[in-house]
């Protein structure tokens, strides 16, 4: 039999009048806070590269509003319904526990997004506080009511909200930051694991103890209740092994708790299978659900093999995070949508016909949807291009967004109809009207229409990746005078190893009309692929993983390179050398020449747009003027954080793709922290903090050092591949203008092509003064128009533009000010990458100098004496300070004057 999913109405056949009964009320009015939130989720996930934390704030928007407000809601109206007690679930205590858990909701991301810990802390108590007291409403509905035969889903229901303040602590624990070592990652695996696997996941369990059959329209299977008592304790002792194992222990030991959690599972799902193989799931709810689980079934699985496969809870940390969609949009999301669908129009009532209108508009095109939910979802955990990610990311947000116009649709038409009086007749006591199945056809048409989609959008994706562009391809059976060179039928297989930017062995030797297939191995530190001039090339590959290129029958030598850009000019090339008749010339010369292709390694940038072809430093003239209305990057210094004590910055800096003006005329596509090159400024003081969240949205491997920490770079320092984040911890300990890099191979050209920033930490003690600037001077190697930098520029040591801030000469035409008389500090960090800098300003005298952390020059000194210059050589930093006397424009240059010339240079303007 079935479980009743509505409350008993009025006895007898005689309709109610038109109207919304106060429990259908009650719930589009609770429910309504479960869709803000996940409009809400959908507008961060659109604008998601505007937002400072917007990963956290994805995740915390879905998990922490939508999903918790579903549970308390939903749960009480399980809660309810099997205790037959329906009218319980609803009133001013309920309304007051939600009202308390979404005002601790919004506390707990307000503080987060204004680093105000006291906040989260209360926003945290908060939610805790509406989820125990639900906990507390939970225990005493069981002991009022009668015994149930589906009551074990209330105490499912309990166990999950009891565990819930607990992960809230340690949530709001790792929001005060000042934690050391792998703590933060211990916290925060455990933090997910009582979340995720209990609040959400006991509850999803308990309820499709009687959810699932009812979607599946059939009998709930002799021994589910049972199966479910046996369960319970299991799932339990899973989550508290792996959560203890994963605060006090190493990884290995928390595996066991993952899988007997897994086990625990099993047990309560065994009825489940038995159900749907009684009665085919044929309805958008029941295959999101099925699929949800299905996620979570892997997802257990690869977790489970991550703790196993290391002994570092950092390293656990850095390969969790690819869980976090597999979970929250996998699992979670399916669930969750799955079920609003179903109850939804059962909710909304009206009588069969309505619930079966509501039902067919909620499920409209599901074969489609789910397929490219799906697939989509797979592809975005799957190594594709960062392209193709982003794209089904999209593909994903718009099936969210259309899941919500419809359930919209739904619930005002339900009102109107209502209205209008003919919506028929309220249901009598018991399950949803079943509504007509989809004929298969349209099922099977509705996946092929949905895989077309994805298809297609990957299609995009690749074609507007430059790196999946093929290179203009040539025979390599022919030989040196253009002959076709007779095929043995032999193939000769070859092992190439990546090596620290090297291909291991760099030339193979293959007889003339022999079939060449190198079997490519990368076992290095950053992506790689292996392009042959005649056109033949793999795939970009991760680290760790292989590839296999067919050259075909070779009758000649051949060069070969990494195309991802500096690489070639770093040493990757490689050589196929023909013995035999076929072979003429040496790979070397080939080398030399580039390849027959003439294509150079700053070709396959991954840029976000196309060169034009045309030389940018061509276009460079240094006395051109910007255009109206452009201004000058702001150089003042952003203040240091009030506040006593060491300060936590937090801050998150994602790698973009930006095509930028960086001089007038001249545009370079550059790869930057936050869209900007230089990137953001970070301010503070000695003995503060810094988590610094890296996320690649680029479309090659990045990564960044920070100077202004000492700390083993073998970790935080390691590259991160496109969709990638990691974070970055330190302590400033000692004072000084730090920079901030990509330090990836090859460095020079991820610096010279706009990855680099600046840390100021002020010295103890340092005076105020009336204008404080930064300037950052760096060096552009310019290539081709809306193109990156021209690598074997960078590696000859000839920059084609000098300049600071990002932009030639741009506070020639936007001066930074001073008024007479004021005290002016001006930090100086040379970027790089090669070219050092001798900071000078035309009639000016410093009287103080501050370099590399100490004092060169202080007023007041008994000689009397002052300075002319500040020199830094590359990665370098510190300030001068000077008044000027009179009302003027003093020119500020590099004292390397042919760099001046090349746009170091600018003016202070006095009034």
């Amino acid at each position: 039999m079935t479980t009743q999913l509505s409350s008993p109405t009025a006895n007898g056949p005689a309709p109610k009048p038109p109207g919304r009964s106060p429990r259908a009320l009650w719930h589009l009015g609770v429910n309504a806070v479960v869709v803000a939130w996940l409009v809400l989720f959908a507008v961060v996930g659109g604008a998601h590269h505007f937002l400072p934390h917007a990963f956290w704030l994805l995740v915390h928007t879905l998990l922490l509003g939508a999903v918790t407000n579903a549970v308390v809601i939903w749960s009480g109206h399980f809660a309810a319904s099997v205790l037959r007690l329906p009218e319980a679930n609803r009133g001013a205590p309920a309304a007051l526990r939600l009202l308390c858990l979404n005002a601790g909701a919004v506390a707990v991301i307000g503080g987060m997004y204004t680093d105000r810990w006291p906040v989260v802390l209360v926003g945290g108590s908060l939610v805790a506080a509406a989820v125990t007291a639900h906990a507390v409403w939970l225990v005493r509905l069981l002991r009022r009511a009668l015994p149930g035969r589906f009551s074990m889903t209330v105490r499912y229901y309990v166990a999950a909200a009891a565990l819930l303040p607990v992960g809230a602590a340690l949530g709001v624990l790792m929001a005060r930051g000042e934690l050391g070592g792998d703590l933060p990652e211990r916290l925060l695996l455990a933090h997910e694991m009582i979340n995720l696997l209990g609040w959400v996941g006991l509850t999803v369990a308990g309820t499709l103890i009687t959810l699932w059959p009812t979607m599946l329209r059939t009998r709930v299977a002799d021994g589910a209740e049972r199966a479910g008592r046996r369960a319970l304790p299991v799932l339990l002792a899973g989550i508290g092994a792996a959560v203890a194992a994963a605060l006090l222990g190493p990884p290995p030991l928390a595996a066991p708790g993952v899988v007997v959690h897994a086990a625990g599972l099993v047990i309560a799902g065994i009825p489940w299978v038995r159900e749907a193989r009684a009665k085919v799931p044929r309805s958008f709810a029941a295959w999101s659900v099925a699929a949800g689980s299905l996620w979570l079934a892997g997802s257990l699985l690869v977790l489970a093999g991550i703790l196993l496969s290391t002994t570092s809870w950092i390293t656990v940390g850095e390969r969790t995070s690819l869980l976090t969609a597999p979970l929250a949009a996998g699992w979670i999301a399916q669930v969750l949508l799955g079920a609003l669908s179903f109850l939804v129009p059962v909710v909304l009532g009206g009588g069969p016909t309505a619930v079966r209108a509501a039902t067919a508009g909620l499920e409209r095109a599901w074969p489609a949807r789910l397929t490219v939910t799906n697939a989509a979802l797979l592809l975005c955990v799957l190594p594709v291009p960062s392209v193709v990610r982003v794209v089904c990311s999209v593909l994903l947000l718009v099936m969210l967004l259309y899941f919500l116009v419809l359930l919209v649709l739904t619930v005002v038409r339900g009102i109107r109809n209502r209205r209008k009086g003919t919506a028929g007749p309220v249901p009598a006591p018991g399950p949803a009207p079943a509504e007509a199945p989809a004929p298969p056809h349209r099922v099977l048409g509705g996946v092929a229409l949905g895989l077309a989609v994805v298809m297609l959008a990957v299609a995009g994706g690749g074609a507007a990746d430059v790196r999946s562009l093929p290179i203009l391809e040539r025979s390599a059976a022919t030989n040196a005078d253009g002959g076709e060179v007779t095929p043995t039928g032999r193939t000769t297989t070859v092992e190439v190893t990546v090596r620290n930017m090297r291909f291991s062995p760099a030339s193979v030797d293959v007889p003339a009309g022999d079939r060449l297939v190198i079997e490519l191995h990368n076992t290095g530190t950053d992506t790689h692929d292996l392009v042959l001039e005649t056109g033949a090339r793999t795939d970009r590959i991760a680290p760790g993983k292989r590839a296999t290129l067919d050259a075909g029958v070779v009758g000649r030598d051949l060069d070969g390179w990494c195309s991802v850009v500096g690489h070639r000019q770093m040493g990757m090339v490689f050589g196929v050398r023909v013995t035999g008749d076929g072979g003429s010339g040496t790979a070397a010369e080939g080398s030399e020449k580039g390849g027959e292709s003439g294509e150079s390694a700053h070709d396959h940038g991954g840029a976000a747009s196309e060169s034009t072809g045309e030389s940018a430093a061509d276009a460079f003239d240094p006395m051109a003027e910007p255009a109206d209305g452009s201004t000058a990057r702001d150089a003042r210094l952003p203040p240091v954080a009030e506040g006593s004590g060491p300060q936590v910055h937090k801050r998150t800096l994602t790698v973009k793709e930006a095509e930028t003006e960086v001089a007038p005329g001249v545009r370079q596509t550059l790869w930057t922290f936050d869209g900007t090159a230089p990137g953001p400024v970070l301010r503070g003081r000695v003995g503060d903090t810094f988590e610094i969240t890296l996320v690649n949205d680029g479309t090659i491997g990045h990564s960044v050092d920070f100077h202004a920490g000492a700390l083993a770079p073998d970790g935080p320092m390691r590259t991160i591949q496109p969709g990638e984040s990691l974070t970055y911890r330190f302590e400033a300990t000692r004072s000084g203008v730090w920079m901030y890099h990509c330090s990836t191979m090859p460095m020079s050209l991820h610096i010279a092509n706009g990855m680099f920033g600046a840390v100021v930490i002020d010295p103890p003690g340092l005076p105020g003064v009336d204008r404080e600037y930064l300037l950052v001077q760096s060096e552009f190697y310019l290539g081709e128009q809306n193109g990156t930098a021209d690598a074997d520029k960078v590696n000859a040591k000839e920059p084609d533009m000098v300049a600071f801030n990002g932009y030639a000469n741009q506070y020639d035409h936007d001066p930074l000010t001073a008024g007479t008389g004021e005290r002016v500090r001006i930090w100086v960090l040379t970027a790089g990458p090669n070219v050092p800098s001798a900071f000078h300003v035309v009639g000016g005298q410093f009287d103080t100098v501050f370099r590399e952390g100490a004092y060169d020059l202080r007023p007041g000194n008994a000689e009397r004496g002052g300075a002319q210059v500040l020199d830094l050589a590359p990665a370098s930093g510190g300030f001068v300070e000077l008044t000027l006397p009179e009302a003027g424009d003093y020119p500020f240059v590099t004292h390397i004057m042919s760099d001046a010339e090349r746009g170091a240079h600018g003016i202070l303007r006095v009034r």
